[in-house]
Protein backbone atom coordinates (compact mmCIF):
# COMPACT_ATOMS: atom_id res chain seq x y z
CA UNK A 1 0.00 0.00 0.00
CA UNK A 2 0.96 3.06 -1.09
CA UNK A 3 1.79 5.90 1.63
CA UNK A 4 -0.92 8.79 1.42
CA UNK A 5 -1.82 11.84 3.62
CA UNK A 6 -5.45 11.14 5.03
CA UNK A 7 -8.05 13.51 5.56
CA UNK A 8 -11.35 12.74 7.37
CA UNK A 9 -14.26 12.47 4.22
CA UNK A 10 -16.47 14.86 6.65
CA UNK A 11 -13.54 17.72 6.28
CA UNK A 12 -14.84 21.06 5.23
CA UNK A 13 -11.66 22.21 4.46
CA UNK A 14 -11.99 21.70 0.62
CA UNK A 15 -8.79 22.90 0.05
CA UNK A 16 -6.59 21.32 2.29
CA UNK A 17 -8.77 17.93 1.10
CA UNK A 18 -6.92 18.75 -2.49
CA UNK A 19 -3.69 18.83 -0.97
CA UNK A 20 -3.85 16.22 0.60
CA UNK A 21 -5.44 14.71 -2.89
CA UNK A 22 -2.42 15.87 -4.63
CA UNK A 23 0.45 14.95 -1.99
CA UNK A 24 -0.77 11.22 -1.97
CA UNK A 25 -0.37 11.68 -6.09
CA UNK A 26 3.54 12.69 -5.41
CA UNK A 27 3.69 9.83 -2.64
CA UNK A 28 2.70 7.29 -5.20
CA UNK A 29 5.55 8.02 -7.40
CA UNK A 30 8.31 8.51 -4.69
CA UNK A 31 6.81 4.67 -3.07
CA UNK A 32 6.54 3.14 -6.90
CA UNK A 33 10.57 4.81 -7.51
CA UNK A 34 11.46 2.56 -4.05
CA UNK A 35 9.47 -0.33 -4.38
CA UNK A 36 12.36 -3.17 -4.25
CA UNK A 37 10.04 -5.91 -4.75
CA UNK A 38 7.43 -5.76 -7.61
CA UNK A 39 7.54 -9.44 -9.12
CA UNK A 40 6.56 -10.28 -4.90
CA UNK A 41 4.88 -7.73 -3.51
CA UNK A 42 2.18 -5.81 -5.35
CA UNK A 43 2.38 -1.61 -4.49
CA UNK A 44 -1.93 -0.43 -4.73
CA UNK A 45 -2.22 3.15 -4.84
CA UNK A 46 -4.73 4.52 -2.93
CA UNK A 47 -7.67 7.19 -4.06
CA UNK A 48 -8.27 10.28 -2.22
CA UNK A 49 -10.31 13.16 -2.44
CA UNK A 50 -12.84 12.89 0.69
CA UNK A 51 -16.28 13.04 -0.71
CA UNK A 52 -16.23 15.28 -3.79
CA UNK A 53 -16.43 13.21 -6.50
CA UNK A 54 -14.54 15.73 -9.24
CA UNK A 55 -11.81 15.57 -6.81
CA UNK A 56 -11.81 11.51 -7.03
CA UNK A 57 -11.83 11.18 -10.16
CA UNK A 58 -8.98 13.96 -10.80
CA UNK A 59 -7.37 11.58 -8.28
CA UNK A 60 -8.58 8.42 -10.33
CA UNK A 61 -7.20 9.51 -13.24
CA UNK A 62 -3.64 10.51 -12.06
CA UNK A 63 -3.56 6.88 -10.13
CA UNK A 64 -4.60 4.99 -13.36
CA UNK A 65 -1.57 6.79 -14.98
CA UNK A 66 0.49 5.11 -12.78
CA UNK A 67 -0.90 1.52 -13.72
CA UNK A 68 -0.50 -0.11 -10.11
CA UNK A 69 -1.74 -3.95 -9.65
CA UNK A 70 -4.33 -2.88 -7.66
CA UNK A 71 -6.21 0.22 -6.79
CA UNK A 72 -7.27 0.85 -3.17
CA UNK A 73 -10.30 2.92 -1.88
CA UNK A 74 -9.53 5.47 0.48
CA UNK A 75 -10.47 8.53 2.22
CA UNK A 76 -13.69 6.62 3.51
CA UNK A 77 -15.55 5.33 6.83
CA UNK A 78 -14.59 8.29 8.41
CA UNK A 79 -17.63 9.84 9.84
CA UNK A 80 -19.07 10.18 6.35
CA UNK A 81 -23.09 9.09 6.25
CA UNK A 82 -23.15 5.49 4.54
CA UNK A 83 -24.89 6.98 1.81
CA UNK A 84 -23.06 9.61 0.90
CA UNK A 85 -20.00 6.56 0.83
CA UNK A 86 -22.78 4.71 -1.32
CA UNK A 87 -22.59 7.51 -3.81
CA UNK A 88 -18.74 7.40 -4.67
CA UNK A 89 -17.64 3.81 -4.85
CA UNK A 90 -11.92 -2.24 -5.54
CA UNK A 91 -10.25 -2.20 -2.60
CA UNK A 92 -12.29 -0.67 0.58
CA UNK A 93 -10.60 0.37 3.34
CA UNK A 94 -12.10 0.28 6.93
CA UNK A 95 -15.45 -1.48 6.07
CA UNK A 96 -16.03 -5.01 7.91
CA UNK A 97 -19.49 -5.40 9.01
CA UNK A 98 -21.06 -8.33 6.39
CA UNK A 99 -24.39 -5.85 5.16
CA UNK A 100 -21.71 -3.42 4.16
CA UNK A 101 -19.25 -6.02 2.32
CA UNK A 102 -22.41 -7.17 0.69
CA UNK A 103 -24.00 -3.66 -0.41
CA UNK A 104 -19.89 -2.77 -1.46
CA UNK A 105 -19.46 -6.06 -3.81
CA UNK A 106 -22.82 -4.72 -5.49
CA UNK A 107 -21.51 -1.71 -5.90
CA UNK A 108 -18.30 -3.40 -7.81
CA UNK A 109 -15.65 -3.32 -5.04
CA UNK A 110 -13.42 -6.67 -4.72
CA UNK A 111 -11.33 -6.51 -1.27
CA UNK A 112 -11.86 -5.12 1.98
CA UNK A 113 -10.28 -4.67 5.74
CA UNK A 114 -11.55 -4.00 8.81
CA UNK A 115 -10.31 -5.20 12.68
CA UNK A 116 -12.92 -2.85 14.47
CA UNK A 117 -15.54 -5.59 14.66
CA UNK A 118 -13.71 -7.72 17.14
CA UNK A 119 -11.74 -5.26 18.80
CA UNK A 120 -14.76 -4.15 20.59
CA UNK A 121 -16.10 -7.84 21.48
CA UNK A 122 -19.00 -8.02 18.53
CA UNK A 123 -19.56 -11.60 16.97
CA UNK A 124 -21.06 -11.57 13.29
CA UNK A 125 -23.65 -13.75 13.08
CA UNK A 126 -26.09 -14.34 10.09
CA UNK A 127 -28.92 -12.42 12.11
CA UNK A 128 -26.76 -9.86 13.28
CA UNK A 129 -23.96 -8.43 15.38
CA UNK A 130 -23.89 -9.82 18.90
CA UNK A 131 -22.55 -7.00 21.25
CA UNK A 132 -20.89 -10.09 23.95
CA UNK A 133 -19.73 -7.59 26.41
CA UNK A 134 -23.66 -7.30 27.56
CA UNK A 135 -24.68 -8.67 30.29
CA UNK A 136 -27.74 -10.63 28.68
CA UNK A 137 -24.87 -12.89 27.66
CA UNK A 138 -23.69 -13.74 31.20
CA UNK A 139 -25.73 -16.97 31.43
CA UNK A 140 -25.97 -18.04 27.46
CA UNK A 141 -24.13 -21.17 27.08
CA UNK A 142 -25.09 -21.17 23.12
CA UNK A 143 -21.69 -21.17 20.70
CA UNK A 144 -21.33 -17.81 19.03
CA UNK A 145 -23.45 -19.21 16.27
CA UNK A 146 -25.28 -22.73 16.60
CA UNK A 147 -24.49 -24.71 13.25
CA UNK A 148 -21.38 -22.59 12.48
CA UNK A 149 -17.84 -24.67 11.61
CA UNK A 150 -15.28 -22.56 13.22
CA UNK A 151 -13.15 -23.44 15.72
CA UNK A 152 -14.24 -21.42 18.39
CA UNK A 153 -17.86 -22.70 17.34
CA UNK A 154 -17.82 -26.22 17.06
CA UNK A 155 -18.27 -28.87 19.92
CA UNK A 156 -14.94 -30.26 21.30
CA UNK A 157 -16.10 -33.91 20.03
CA UNK A 158 -16.02 -32.36 16.63
CA UNK A 159 -12.53 -30.91 17.02
CA UNK A 160 -13.56 -27.24 18.05
CA UNK A 161 -12.95 -25.38 21.21
CA UNK A 162 -16.69 -25.58 22.32
CA UNK A 163 -16.68 -21.81 23.54
CA UNK A 164 -19.71 -19.99 24.88
CA UNK A 165 -21.22 -16.70 24.36
CA UNK A 166 -21.27 -16.74 28.33
CA UNK A 167 -17.14 -17.38 28.09
CA UNK A 168 -16.63 -15.20 25.23
CA UNK A 169 -18.73 -12.42 27.27
CA UNK A 170 -16.40 -12.87 30.60
CA UNK A 171 -13.19 -12.40 28.15
CA UNK A 172 -14.64 -10.09 26.16
CA UNK A 173 -14.08 -7.45 28.84
CA UNK A 174 -10.95 -8.63 30.48
CA UNK A 175 -8.84 -10.49 28.55
CA UNK A 176 -7.09 -10.07 24.60
CA UNK A 177 -8.32 -13.78 23.98
CA UNK A 178 -11.55 -12.75 24.13
CA UNK A 179 -10.59 -10.49 20.81
CA UNK A 180 -8.09 -13.62 19.46
CA UNK A 181 -11.31 -16.07 19.94
CA UNK A 182 -13.32 -13.60 18.13
CA UNK A 183 -11.43 -13.08 15.57
CA UNK A 184 -11.35 -16.87 14.82
CA UNK A 185 -15.44 -16.96 14.49
CA UNK A 186 -15.64 -13.29 13.04
CA UNK A 187 -12.78 -14.33 9.88
CA UNK A 188 -14.98 -17.58 9.69
CA UNK A 189 -18.23 -16.23 9.09
CA UNK A 190 -16.71 -13.41 6.79
CA UNK A 191 -14.87 -16.14 4.61
CA UNK A 192 -17.74 -18.35 4.24
CA UNK A 193 -20.18 -15.16 3.31
CA UNK A 194 -17.75 -13.60 0.55
CA UNK A 195 -17.36 -17.61 -0.69
CA UNK A 196 -20.91 -17.59 -0.87
CA UNK A 197 -21.43 -14.05 -2.62
CA UNK A 198 -18.70 -15.03 -5.40
CA UNK A 199 -20.37 -18.21 -5.52
CA UNK A 200 -23.75 -16.04 -6.17
CA UNK A 201 -22.54 -14.10 -8.55
CA UNK A 202 -20.80 -16.81 -10.38
CA UNK A 203 -24.22 -18.19 -10.95
CA UNK A 204 -25.91 -14.52 -11.87
CA UNK A 205 -28.05 -14.66 -8.92
CA UNK A 206 -26.48 -11.73 -6.68
CA UNK A 207 -29.53 -10.07 -6.73
CA UNK A 208 -31.44 -12.85 -5.12
CA UNK A 209 -28.33 -13.49 -2.78
CA UNK A 210 -28.95 -9.85 -1.53
CA UNK A 211 -32.73 -10.13 -0.59
CA UNK A 212 -32.21 -13.62 1.10
CA UNK A 213 -29.52 -12.12 3.19
CA UNK A 214 -30.79 -8.79 4.08
CA UNK A 215 -34.39 -11.10 4.86
CA UNK A 216 -33.00 -13.08 7.50
CA UNK A 217 -30.25 -10.62 9.02
CA UNK A 218 -33.44 -8.26 9.92
CA UNK A 219 -36.44 -11.02 10.14
CA UNK A 220 -38.52 -10.41 7.41
CA UNK A 221 -38.74 -6.84 8.87
CA UNK A 222 -38.20 -4.79 5.59
CA UNK A 223 -38.80 -1.58 7.46
CA UNK A 224 -35.91 -2.14 9.36
CA UNK A 225 -33.38 -2.14 6.68
CA UNK A 226 -31.04 0.68 6.73
CA UNK A 227 -32.26 3.07 4.41
CA UNK A 228 -28.76 3.80 2.79
CA UNK A 229 -28.64 -0.13 1.91
CA UNK A 230 -31.83 -0.07 0.17
CA UNK A 231 -31.07 3.55 -1.40
CA UNK A 232 -27.42 1.70 -2.69
CA UNK A 233 -28.85 -0.90 -4.17
CA UNK A 234 -31.58 0.10 -5.77
CA UNK A 235 -29.05 2.24 -8.03
CA UNK A 236 -27.54 -0.94 -9.24
CA UNK A 237 -30.97 -2.43 -9.97
CA UNK A 238 -31.80 -4.29 -6.64
CA UNK A 239 -34.72 -3.46 -4.72
CA UNK A 240 -34.77 -5.09 -1.39
CA UNK A 241 -38.81 -2.98 -0.53
CA UNK A 242 -39.89 -4.99 -3.47
CA UNK A 243 -38.05 -8.55 -2.12
CA UNK A 244 -41.29 -9.43 0.29
CA UNK A 245 -42.01 -12.86 -0.73
CA UNK A 246 -40.50 -15.72 1.26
Amino acid sequence: MQLDDVVAATSPDRQRMKEAMERSVRWLDRCIAAHKKPQRQSLFCIIQGGLDLEMRKACCEEMIKRDTPGIAIGGLSGGEAKDAYCKVPRYVMGVGYPEDLLVSVALGADMFDCTVVQRFGNAITSTGTLNLRHASFAYDFKPVEVDCACKCCRSSEHGGLGITRAYLHHLAAKETAGAHLLTMHNVHYLLALMQAARAAIIEDRYPEFLQQYFRKLYGGAWEKVPQWAVTALRGVGVDLVDSRSP
